[in-house]
């Protein structure tokens, strides 16, 4: 101590005395704490555990510069002396006492700019496996009206000396009361700051409406009856203190009896700058590349629609919240669900999952929201508008192109678009145009995939009956449909699908008829239609629906000998005796062999058979195609 003079002795602490000196060969003025030890060995352990705390470095931890052991011989005792920075604009200590006189709240942007500091010292720590052990508002000082930093970090030997904790408590009973219970007892860990700096946080929160005396009850009772802390959250949100929302999810976690069931530093970060005031500071910066825990997610999304979607909003960025929140969303009832969604809403959810286009778990997961949301929607009302289809058809379309692989994928978003093509008449057509190229591509893509082949010929068939597959694609859809019927006869709903968008596409195309029935080279479509017959001769519907396609063929004079020659008369005979009680039917098959009994009549006129301008007939007696 010869190198230094005393200018000021502070109130003790709960370990020791506090002084304000001046070294003599610098005139810079440092704060030393003199801990009284009970005997050498007490002070030399001591002073081994904090020496390593000579090495650190952090802007916001005033960092012990010596260490020493000395003797008073006025009343005969052995003092550890720790030297550290000496700071004269105060402490939080300071900044409470004078807003709880003045009933007033803390300063937000103040409090959150000094919190993110304070966090990023004990993260610091954490790291490092060292525990402060001291957290109280008092060690946390000012250097200047925006910059802080922790002091006073103690050890364990210093902590563990039961007498002299009786004693300081009965001088000053506010010592200890910010320590956890478990400290009490001498146990300490990380778990331990996390319950200090939970009071520190709740007397800045509370001290507009708690005096000293009330906080320091406050953080007494929560020791022992958890639900202290309720009555005061909620008067909080009475009083519309600012961030109550994150306290009311902070502090009873940190505030929690068992130290392995509180939040990690790391998460209380996490918690903490999820306020919107947080995402400026350089902490919050860094938390964006971190996970947020799981059961901080659950807890967030906890609650109504509404709450849901704060969550997202406020986590956009993060994956592993958005997946959860969709996957809340996807098991929630369906009354909670608010159907149907407004368009604002959609927008709002699509707009935020959009930045997580390459995980597949995510796109997954909205697409199957996506389907329940709007197939439920249609259940309660057929004539209900899609919100923004466009917008929603954009974002499957980037799904496909981004996951094509994916058969469980493909297979939702087609079933989504098959939601979104069957409305016919509100739907917007303009975005569907580019559907079929991407549809007619992703079958090709899974040429054996019976799913996937399903699920396109539907969409496919929608597509053509809104007339959104341009001419160009004719071929190259006629050639997927018939061989997804050659790839799964056995599938009925790929089977009529298929059949109805082939026969919304001859309808309109004679190219589209030439391709039917020469399915490739040596083989014909005329025959697959024909075994599809023999598969589902007792179904209606999708006789009926082979029979309409066959009619809309029948419509080019050129094709018919092909017909003829198929076999596709007698067939259509057959089916006309079997099928006598289904007018649709019996319509079509009329039609067909209306047309066929006056091509296969040797007095036609010749213009009745001329092939369209530009176009060469073929020689007479010679079918167009061969099988």
């Amino acid at each position: 101590m010869e190198k230094y003079q005393l200018l000021q002795m502070l109130n003790p602490g709960a370990l020791g005395v506090n002084l304000v000196v001046e070294e003599l060969e610098t005139e810079t003025k440092f704060l030393i704490k003199q801990v009284e030890c009970i005997d050498e060995h007490h002070a030399n352990k001591a002073l081994e555990e904090l020496m390593p705390l000579l090495k650190l470095q952090h802007p916001n931890l005033s960092l012990y510069h010596e260490m020493f052991i000395m003797w008073n011989n006025e009343i005969s005792s052995l003092f550890l002396c720790l030297v550290m920075d000496y700071y004269s604009q105060g402490t939080f200590q300071n900044i409470m006492e004078n807003k709880r006189k003045l009933k007033a709240v803390v300063d937000t942007e103040w409090m959150h700019t000094m919190l993110s500091q304070v966090l990023d010292a004990i993260e610091y720590l954490h790291k490092l496996n060292i525990v402060h052990r001291n957290l109280k508002p008092s060690n946390i000082v000012l250097v200047n009206s925006g910059y802080c930093k922790l002091q006073d970090m103690s050890s364990q030997a210093l902590m563990t000396h039961e007498a002299k904790w009786n004693v300081r408590a009965e001088e000053d009973p506010c010592q200890k009361s910010w320590m956890a219970p478990e400290a009490l007892k001498f146990s300490f860990s990380t778990k331990s700051d996390i319950w200090s700096l939970g009071c520190i946080i709740l007397d800045m929160a509370t001290c507009s409406f708690l005096n000293d005396t009330e906080a320091m009850q406050l953080r007494k009772a929560i020791r022992h009856h958890p639900g202290s802390l309720k009555p005061i959250l909620k008067t909080m949100e009475e009083k519309q203190i600012p961030g109550t929302d994150v306290y009311y999810l902070l502090l009873p976690f940190m505030l929690h009896i068992n130290p392995s069931d509180r939040l990690a530093i790391k998460d209380v970060m996490q918690v903490t700058f999820m306020s919107n005031s947080f995402k400026s500071s350089s902490v919050a910066l860094n938390m964006q590349r971190q996970k947020v825990p799981i059961f901080i997610t659950d807890v967030l999304l906890e609650g109504n629609m509404a709450n849901i979607l704060d969550v997202m909003q406020n986590f956009s960025s993060r994956p592993e919240v958005q997946l959860r929140a969709i996957n809340k969303l996807l098991t929630m009832p369906e009354d909670q669900l608010g159907l149907p969604w407004p368009t604002e809403l959609l927008e709002e959810v699509i707009s935020i999952i959009k930045q997580h286009g390459r995980i597949l778990d995510i796109l997954l997961s909205t697409c199957s929201l996506l389907l329940r949301v709007l197939g439920q929607a249609l259940a309660k009302d057929p004539e209900a508008e899609i919100p923004r289809s466009s917008l929603i058809i954009s974002f499957l379309m980037d799904t496909l192109r981004s996951h094509p692989n994916s058969e469980r994928l493909v297979n939702v978003v087609y079933n989504v678009l098959a939601i979104i093509s069957s409305q016919v008449v509100t739907v917007d057509k303009e975005p569907l145009e580019q559907l079929s190229g991407m549809v007619t591509w992703v079958l090709a893509t899974h040429p054996e995939d019976v799913e996937i082949a399903e699920a396109g010929c539907a969409v496919l068939w929608l597509l053509s009956l809104l007339g959104c597959i341009k001419e160009s694609q004719f071929e190259q859809v006629v050639v997927l449909l018939l061989r997804s019927i050659q790839l799964c006869p056995g599938r009925v709903l790929l089977v009529n699908n298929a059949f109805r968008g082939l026969a919304s596409l001859a309808k309109v195309s004679e190219l589209v008829a030439f391709r039917i029935v020469v399915l490739e080279e040596g083989s014909s479509g005329l025959h697959l239609i024909q075994d599809i017959y023999k598969l589902y001769k007792d179904d209606p519907e999708v006789v009926e629906n082979l029979c309409m396609l066959l009619a809309h063929l029948t419509s080019y004079k050129e094709i018919l000998p092909e017909m003829e020659s198929g076999g596709i008369k007698d067939l259509v005979q057959v089916i006309r005796g079997r099928f006598t009680s289904s007018l649709e039917l019996i319509s079509y098959a009329d039609e067909i062999l209306q047309v066929l009994e006056a091509n296969a009549q040797p007095g036609l006129q010749e213009d009745q058979l001329e092939p369209p301008a530009g176009q060469e007939a073929p020689l007479q007696g010679e079918p167009l195609f061969r099988p």
